[in-house]
């Protein structure tokens, strides 16, 4: 089936020519002409299967340029997100001219206040700056056709749930509501239903991310060791570029600060971050400054890096639907990526719910076995060359006080 088929007009498709894109993957010819005909809907689809496309063409198609009201509101979990929704639908606004802006924290409140006074007819924002401005009575909804919520799962899994619901509570009623998400489980059901009318659900088909070309080992190890081991398995494999994901703020914060401490170049991205590093900081890693970036699950969706050869799970996250998240930040557009998790006793139940989840079994090396990882798994061959001079700097509080480290049982 053919864009056109699905009803759009030919204005997007020639926008979508131009951006190489000339057939729709599964969730987009499930889901286009049914928001095209006003229908609310809740779909289900794995990052990089076209979700963001999927709502964003029949929002174009239905928004009316000689209306300078906002007509389309999109609700992301996180400001990466937001950002990245907002330039997809830059590429298209050259072919439909809208006036589009993005609303997340850390920005100037003065300056994204004075924009929403002007031309803006779809906005993209997070929870929380959305809230505070529909409190202050700063943003009009009158004229909104579409709300849509992307990562609906991870909207709720974050905590967002009662400052979308103050949100949806304050828009018109007659709006179209689009519920897309990685996972529609009970929950994002149940919340979903709450504010659809009618919904209808559609599902696009899951692809093997992790069978295709991603490699997954797990480093057994113990949490007394687990630092020197994971340190030295970034000697032994020396990745290009890698994504180091953990499960807290706090665990982020303290891995960054140790591998500052032994030389690395890393950088780190959490929630406690000011938006402006937090960008500053993406920046560098896109652009190859930096080779490992520490981060919790924010980075998980949503980013679309270049050149990841490696993610390494320093702890496995609770829900089993983010591990896939995760890995497939690597083994992009039709490269090859590994993934490696760094697995103690507390996560065991954690990857056996992702075998199920997977329908495999990850290969195990055990730290007596480490010495034998060159022949199990091939050393790739270092290419970063693009470090900053003097990046490597630890920012930990100098202690006086000489800490014994627990030496490496890896030589």
């Amino acid at each position: 089936m053919s864009f056109n088929e699905l009803g759009l007009q030919s204005e997007l498709v020639d926008a979508l020519h131009h951006l190489n894109i000339s057939e729709p993957t599964p969730i987009q010819t499930l889901s286009i002409p049914l928001i095209l005909n006003g229908m609310d809907v809740i779909a289900e689809a794995q990052t990089g299967t076209g979700k963001t496309f999927a709502f964003l063409l029949p929002m174009f198609q239905k928004i009316d340029t000689n209306n300078g009201n906002i007509q389309g509101l999109i609700i992301a979990p996180t400001r990466e997100l937001a950002l990245q929704i907002t330039e997809v639908a830059k590429s298209l606004s050259s072919i439909i001219p809208l006036n589009m802006l993005a609303v997340y924290g850390g920005q100037d409140v003065k300056a994204q206040l004075h924009k929403l006074k002007g031309n803006v007819q779809l906005v993209v924002g997070t929870p929380g700056r959305l809230l505070d401005y529909l409190r202050r009575g700063s943003i009009d909804f009158k004229d909104l056709q579409t709300l849509v919520l992307d990562e609906a799962d991870q909207m709720l899994n974050i905590g967002f749930l009662e400052e979308v619901n103050s949100i949806i509570k304050q828009l018109p009623d007659s709006k179209q509501t689009l519920f897309f998400s990685a996972t529609i489980n009970r929950d994002v059901n149940k919340f979903a239903y709450r504010f659809l009318s009618y919904p209808m659900s559609v599902k696009a088909p899951k692809k093997q991310i992790t069978l295709d070309n991603i490699k997954q080992v797990v480093i057994e190890t113990s949490n007394l060791h687990k630092f020197n081991d994971f340190n030295t398995l970034l000697k032994k494999v020396v990745p290009n570029k890698a994504i180091i994901f953990c499960r807290s703020r706090k665990v982020t914060q303290s891995l960054y600060d140790e591998m500052l401490t032994v030389g690395h170049n890393v950088g780190v991205l959490h929630g406690a971050l000011t938006q402006a590093k937090r960008e500053s900081t993406m920046n560098e890693f896109n652009a190859n400054k930096i080779q490992y970036l520490v981060a919790t699950d924010i980075a998980s969706r949503g980013l679309d890096v270049d050149g990841v050869s490696h993610v390494f799970n320093y702890n496995l996250p609770d829900d089993t639907e983010t591990y896939i998240h995760r890995i497939g930040r690597t083994g992009r557009a039709g490269n090859t990526g590994t993934a490696y998790t760094i697995l103690t006793k507390r996560d065991e139940k954690l990857l056996i719910a992702i075998e199920e989840l997977i329908q495999m079994k990850v290969e195990r090396i055990r730290y007596s076995e480490f010495e034998t990882l060159k022949e199990k798994v091939p050393v790739e061959k270092k290419n970063f060359n693009k470090t900053i001079k003097g990046k490597v700097k630890s920012k930990v509080k100098p202690n006086h006080k000489k800490k014994k480290r627990t030496r490496s049982r890896i030589q």
